[in-house]
């Protein structure tokens, strides 16, 4: 088995992290009450719509948050044996700079305008490695042409605005390459690219996986691109996880109303209706206002009063899959298009 970790070594354990957001108009619960572990080699993709804590899950993980605003109020981050909460200023930017890669929707956001790629890339690797800025030179070009950017020497000199989205998209890739990092962070990697552009970059995703052995958490509303990545789902909606499976689990028997929805709001090539898409009627809630109940009662066809009283627990009921409801429980199931009877 190639790369640098076993298949089983758990990379990143998450064990019920809560972020809250402090403002003007009152506090925001991000998210409360997440759990999840990735082991090398594994993929975890996280799905939801906005607003669901998706995002501000991946930025409590890098503790990278709004300053004198958001703050992780409890629960446990521990990074290959480490504490993360526990790190000192020059251990996050360790943990930041080595271990760590992110790649957001809009790479331009990652690059710096002002200075070439290649200057960007030396930096980068001169600041983590024991390397002459000739041999930074030299990888950050073998990482260009890994990627598959044509002319890695010429593109060097190029600058950010110079180069298409899937391009600079590339280029973080391959910084993420020359860092060899234990965990890959992707927040919607793909949604501004095209879909070949898209796919390109997917497969870039994978090899590095398969050649670093990397784990990879993957955040994105494309349940297509799910499918095709992760290992294992987690469903969060209004700041909880309602739902987590292997990914094969999730698409055959999904579990929680609000997994029903996303899947069949998904456009299909059968569909004999071209003109209507399929959407979960109604809005999120109000997350200064969540934790009482269940977030979804307002907007879930199956409702009942427990539904409006008591927060439903995660709890396995079978063997690697969670779910959040009052209504799916080890001994009753809730059918899918069933009659409500409340």
């Amino acid at each position: 088995m190639s790369g640098r970790y076993n298949m089983s070594q758990m990379v990143i354990d998450v064990d019920n992290l809560k972020t809250y957001l402090y403002l003007a108009s009152g506090v925001v619960k991000a998210f409360y009450g997440v759990s999840f572990r990735i082991d090398s080699g594994k993929t975890l993709g996280i799905v939801g719509e906005s607003g669901s804590g998706k995002s501000m899950t991946a930025s409590s993980i890098i503790r990278l948050l709004p300053r004198n605003k958001g703050k992780i109020v409890d629960g446990k981050i521990n990074f290959n044996g480490k504490d993360v909460l526990a790190f000192n200023k020059n251990e996050l930017m360790d943990f930041r700079g080595k271990d760590v890669a992110m790649i957001f929707q809009d790479p331009m956001s990652s690059l710096d305008p002002v200075f070439k790629v290649g200057e960007q890339m030396i930096e980068m690797i001169c600041a983590h490695q024991d390397v002459s800025k000739k041999e930074a030179e030299n990888m950050a070009i073998d990482a260009l042409r890994k990627v598959g950017i044509p002319n890695p020497d010429s593109r060097m000199d190029s600058y950010p605005y110079e180069l298409s989205g899937g391009m600079c998209q590339r280029v973080i890739i391959a910084m993420a390459i020359c860092k060899e990092p234990k965990l890959v962070i992707a927040d919607e990697p793909t949604t501004a690219l095209d879909v070949t552009v898209q796919a390109q970059v997917l497969k870039l995703l994978k090899e590095m996986q398969n050649k670093l052995d990397t784990a990879i958490l993957l955040i994105t509303h494309n349940l297509g691109i799910v499918w095709e990545m992760c290992d294992n789902v987690m469903v969060m909606y209004a700041g909880k996880t309602v739902e987590y499976a292997t990914t094969t689990d999730l698409y055959s028997e999904p579990l929680h109303p609000y997994t029903w929805g996303l899947l069949e709001s998904i456009p299909k090539l059968s569909d004999t209706n071209k003109s209507r898409l399929i959407t979960i009627p109604g809005t999120p809630p109000d997350l200064r206002l969540t934790g009482q109940c269940c977030n979804f009662y307002n907007r879930c066809p199956y409702v009942q009063d427990i539904c409006k009283e008591d927060v439903p627990p995660l709890i396995e009921v079978k063997e690697g899959h969670f779910v959040a409801c009052h209504r799916q429980t080890k001994f009753e199931r809730l059918e899918r298009g069933g009659v409500n009877n409340d």
